[in-house]
């Protein structure tokens, strides 16, 4: 980590995994990073928001999703740095990474009701994809976060 940017804080955040009837996840490709990389709904916590609100909230505003239901809350807050090229730029360089409380949710409704064209729009595309498709499709930053999810949600699958 550069220097100046060690003392920095974490992003208090939230994730959500959302998995449909057949048990497949929804990952979207971010509209900054034209690269083939995809991740799943996330954002960050407002002051004196609960973390739970915070999921319902970026979920619907990046998404247009709301028809969920809570299947479990991980355990535990997961973290990941930065890294160096986007230190001070993302964020306004308030912050060197997040720590994010995770949701895996139900989604309840029909694929007509996802829409990623909002009102400020961070994906270009979603999909469906296989749990096990997960890590092959992220960021390297924040694959080990990704490696701890894919354990939770097996963990689901096979009860």
């Amino acid at each position: 980590m550069i220097e100046k940017y060690k003392n920095l804080p974490l992003r208090s955040g939230v994730g959500i995994v959302v998995l449909n009837n057949e048990n497949k996840v929804f990952v979207a490709k971010r509209i900054d990073n034209k690269k083939n990389f995809w991740q799943m709904p996330q954002g960050g916590v407002d002051d004196g928001e609960d973390f739970y609100d915070a999921a319902i909230r970026e979920l619907e505003e990046e998404t247009s999703i709301k028809s969920v239901s809570l299947i479990k809350k991980i355990d535990g807050l997961l973290t990941y740095h930065l890294p160096k090229e986007l230190l001070g730029i993302i964020w306004k360089g308030k912050f060197k990474g997040q720590k994010q409380q995770w949701y895996i949710m139900r989604f309840k409704g029909d694929n007509k009701e996802i829409n990623i064209r909002t009102k400020h729009p961070e994906f270009l595309e979603w999909k469906w994809v296989d749990h096990d498709k997960l890590t092959k499709l992220v960021v390297k930053f924040k694959l080990h976060v990704y490696e701890k999810i894919q354990e939770e949600i097996k963990k689901i699958l096979v009860n």
